[in-house]
């Protein structure tokens, strides 16, 4: 059942409401709670793999909802695609393109190679410092993590307070079969690179397939302990590892 909408003084008290008053499946109710309940909230989505699910229920609530793309410059070309086509079909009227800054660009990485020598510095000004800016008029936002992804999101709960904003996780607990299941029951399109074997899709320089059996998120930084791009916060500071 949706929360009564409430405005709530403590965020840590609107997160524990959250958490404790929907079932772990009820991620629609989740969504329309944050949308509602919740003040101004944005969905951040990269138009992954598994991102069409979290698309789908925040049209179902509001086609207008705000969603932020992160367009770091250098995604793949199958990404640009897919976010218009998948914006289309689903109705959403309220995509930002987020991009980094020029002038970040041109002082730290000209000629696009940083990712080459420094992938934390990249996802920095690629992804964290833009986020953070087209973050700061909102209330809180809504993430795709989930705990199957592993790793740091192992422990992840449905709401997390963050600085003075509440994240929102509502896909914490699905795993990839109940995803699947989800874009299948509602005649869903796949990214276009779940065909060639990625599981999980971020820069292209950055991304590479998976095989059989292989963590989701492998591909993702191989060869390196990397797990995270940073634009996930603690404290309402900005993680970079």
């Amino acid at each position: 059942m949706p929360l009564e909408a409430v405005a709530y003084p403590d965020l840590h008290d609107a997160a524990r409401r959250v958490n404790e008053g929907f079932e772990k499946m009820d991620a629609q109710g989740v969504v329309e709670a944050a949308l509602t309940e919740h003040g101004h909230v944005a969905l951040v989505s990269s138009f992954g793999t598994e991102s069409i699910v979290l698309l789908d229920m925040v049209s179902r609530v509001n086609q207008a909802a705000p969603v932020l793309f992160l367009e770091t410059g250098m995604l793949f070309p199958e990404t640009l695609d897919y976010q218009k086509d998948v914006a289309l079909i689903l109705g959403l009227t309220n995509v930002q393109i987020v991009r980094p800054a020029p002038e970040d660009l041109a002082a730290k990485d000209r000629f696009g190679r940083l990712h080459m020598a420094n992938t934390d510095a990249c996802c920095d000004i690629r992804k964290v410092l833009p986020l953070e800016r087209a973050i700061t008029p909102f209330d809180g936002w809504i993430t795709g993590r989930k705990r199957s992804h592993g790793g740091q999101r192992a422990q992840l709960d449905l709401a997390e307070v963050e600085g003075h904003r509440i994240k929102f996780n509502p896909l914490a607990h699905w795993s990839g079969a109940e995803l699947r299941q989800y874009m299948k029951d509602h005649g869903l399109p796949n990214h276009p690179l779940t065909a060639k074997g990625f599981q999980s899709v971020g820069c292209a320089p950055c991304t590479s397939a998976t095989k059989p059996g292989e963590d989701p998120r492998a591909g993702r930084w191989r060869g390196s302990d990397k797990e995270e791009c940073g634009i996930h916060f603690i404290d309402g500071k900005a993680v970079r590892q």
